[in-house]
């Protein structure tokens, strides 16, 4: 197994506890212990999920790509969800901004885009040729504006829903919305991907 998918196995691993540590603070659950556990078993279970998928990924390659692909989709969701985060407590947000949250969920998304093709194409798919990465990316972008669209709508749809019906917070709500979206997003991108975009 080559070394940047162990460090970058166990950078993601502790960037999702980070987030998951930030919800559940920001939610009515108290669970102390987990402040102490996710943080180690996080990455840990990164680390092995690389590591076995590798191994099966010799007879199946799919298989490593799509949890190469797990990970990059994750951590750029940490950088999706931080930024949204900042949109939303440096310009503030109330429950009845939909329109506003809409937009800052484009400029979240566009921005992890970017950084995200270069991650899919160099490590979750090892596409290291340059010849035609215009058309390339293109394809790329048009995939991932697809998903894009997914991924707003669901979020939209389910930040109007929490907040009507569970009543929290427009924060935890924006959230929760945005992690929906993107799961939801997440199988059309790996398959678009694969078979459209890095290709061989």
């Amino acid at each position: 197994m080559k070394k940047i998918d162990l460090i970058f196995s166990a950078i993601t691993g502790e960037a999702v506890a980070i987030l998951f540590l930030w919800l559940l603070k920001n939610s009515t659950f108290n669970f102390p212990i987990l402040y102490s556990i996710l943080p180690i078993f996080f990455p840990i279970l990164a680390i092995l999920g690389i590591f076995f998928a590798e191994i099966v990924g010799r007879k199946f390659l799919f298989v490593y790509q799509f949890a190469k692909f797990l990970l990059v989709g994750s951590f750029f969701a940490v950088f999706d969800l931080t930024v949204l985060n900042f949109l939303m407590v440096w310009f503030s947000i109330s429950k009845e901004q939909i329109l506003k949250y809409t937009l800052f969920v484009v400029i979240s998304f566009v921005l992890a885009t970017l950084f995200k093709y270069f991650a899919n194409k160099y490590w979750a798919f090892e596409k290291t040729e340059k010849e035609k990465m215009e058309k390339e990316f293109s394809i790329f972008f048009l995939v991932t504006a697809i998903s894009g669209l997914i991924q707003t709508g669901v979020a939209s749809f389910s930040f109007k829903f929490l907040v009507s019906f569970f009543k929290i917070s427009s924060l935890l709500a924006g959230n929760l919305g945005k992690i929906f979206g993107i799961l939801v997003a997440s199988i059309w991108n790996f398959l678009g991907y694969k078979f459209f975009v890095f290709k061989k």
